[in-house]
């Protein structure tokens, strides 16, 4: 399958000034993508560009776009996209508008809002941030110490615990006690909008430490047995049950394990759309930020951080990271301006892995694929490998947002959300795929 290239990567975008100090805006925010919190966050930004102004302006189409927006006009009226359809498409070179339906009236993201997640995450954090599960031994204990790393292994905690053996070995040791402690991340609570009926299946109570992604109530204590397990077979007596509590501050380091790069790791969470890398991230973004690791502080800066590039906030209300909550509102102008600031040449540094995130119609293995009954239709199949988005469901609500090249060689930002359509959700699916090749065009 040939997929076509990232806006990001190909160098084919070269965005026009509109404003006399986006040249510092730009240089400003770029800088952040190492860890240095406290500049993005300090006060209100003074290089913020208001986008949403430039767009306002009333503009000629050409040829392709005219037809473009005379078939979205015509499509969006699909009885499977049902009533409350929020959309829009611009072009990415330009930010000219192409088409508007309903753009800045605020519905149900779903997962659409981990866009916004990755946005903050790797402004804050930097996109080569790394988190570190330890290990560490006093008073005849192990403790588990958990690092906020969602990617962790069995086989990481297996190299973690051949370590450990070894120092113990070392030491004439042959049995320990093991605890575990996930104290970087507080007591986990459902966010605003979310039910328990969350639980475990579409996510597991947000912790510190977990092993395999494994969905279960307590994943720290799983993490805990697995290492538990671990260090028996490797020849060491774990008396007792696994605990929990937190290291103490005289405990000497064991061995640590560091995870991939925070870049691969929201590649990774935008393609599968994985809740519980993006509600970590939210945590690990708010304590990046020099805040508590909470629903409430992680989507406060979210907030700050999109507000200072610029992006409007009006009608934009989040409650958690990865668009669970069902209390979530956001405008399709403002997600088509998040993905528009990622495949942004300028912030390529920092913010180009959203776009490298974003699920190619008809790749295997992503939300996209054709396991998931994707861009399969006869109207929508000529645009597999030439539309990149995210996508996202919940009862009631169904988004698609991403970039295509358009038939005049220009690369093309849009968003649709759809919010209570009577229709099946496959339906309503094959609706929105078909109004992503018709911004392509190949469905002319």
């Amino acid at each position: 399958m040939s997929h076509s290239p990232s806006p990001v990567r190909s160098g084919g975008r070269h965005r026009k000034p509109k404003m006399t100090n986006l040249a510092l805006r730009r240089a400003v925010v770029i800088s952040v993508a190492v860890p240095v919190a406290g500049a993005i966050l300090a006060g209100p930004s003074a290089f913020a560009a208001d986008k949403a102004d430039s767009k306002a302006v009333a503009v000629e189409l050409d040829p392709t776009e005219q037809k473009i927006a005379d078939n979205l006009n015509a499509r969006s009226q699909d009885p499977r996209l049902g009533s409350t359809l929020s959309g829009v498409v611009i072009d990415a070179e330009t930010d000219k508008v192409v088409w508007g339906h309903d753009a800045a009236t605020a519905l149900m993201p779903a997962s659409n809002t981990k866009l916004a997640t990755a946005t903050a995450a790797l402004t804050v954090l930097g996109p080569d941030k790394r988190f570190t599960t330890k290990v560490v031994y006093g008073d005849g204990t192990l403790t588990l110490v958990g690092g906020g790393d969602r990617t962790l292994t069995t086989a990481d905690l297996g190299a973690l615990a051949e370590s450990a053996v070894a120092g113990l070995k070392a030491a004439g040791l042959t049995s320990v006690k093991v605890r575990v402690d996930d104290s970087l991340f507080p007591e986990p609570t459902l966010a605003t909008g979310w039910n328990d009926g969350y639980y475990p299946d579409s996510i597991a109570p947000v912790r510190a430490l977990v092993v395999d992604s494994q969905n279960v109530t307590d994943t720290s204590l799983d993490a805990g047995g697995t290492f538990a397990k671990l260090l028996a077979e490797r020849g060491v007596t774990v008396d007792g049950e696994v605990t929990r509590g937190v290291a103490g501050t005289g405990d000497a380091p064991v061995a640590q394990h560091t995870s991939g790069t925070l870049s691969t790791i929201v590649e990774r969470m935008l393609k599968v759309s994985d809740n519980d890398i993006a509600e970590t991230l939210l945590r690990q973004t708010a304590i990046g930020a020099g805040r508590a690791a909470t629903f409430e502080d992680g989507t406060a800066v979210v907030r700050q951080i999109l507000g200072q590039y610029g992006i409007s906030l009006d009608n934009f209300e989040i409650h958690d990271g990865s668009g669970l909550s069902r209390a979530n509102r956001i405008p399709a102008q403002t997600i088509a301006d998040i993905i528009d600031l990622a495949a942004d040449p300028g912030h390529s540094r920092t913010l180009k892995y959203i776009v490298d995130g974003l699920p190619v119609a008809g790749e295997a293995g992503a939300t996209l694929g054709p396991e998931w009954g994707r861009f399969d239709t006869a109207d929508s199949s000529c645009a597999v490998g030439q539309v990149m988005a995210k996508t996202g469901t919940l009862t009631g609500a169904i988004a698609l947002s991403g970039l295509t090249k358009a038939q005049d060689g220009r690369w093309k930002v849009f968003s649709f959300i759809e919010n209570n359509s009577t229709a099946t959700p496959a339906d309503t699916k094959d609706a929105l795929d078909g109004l992503a090749a018709t911004v392509n065009g190949c469905w002319a």
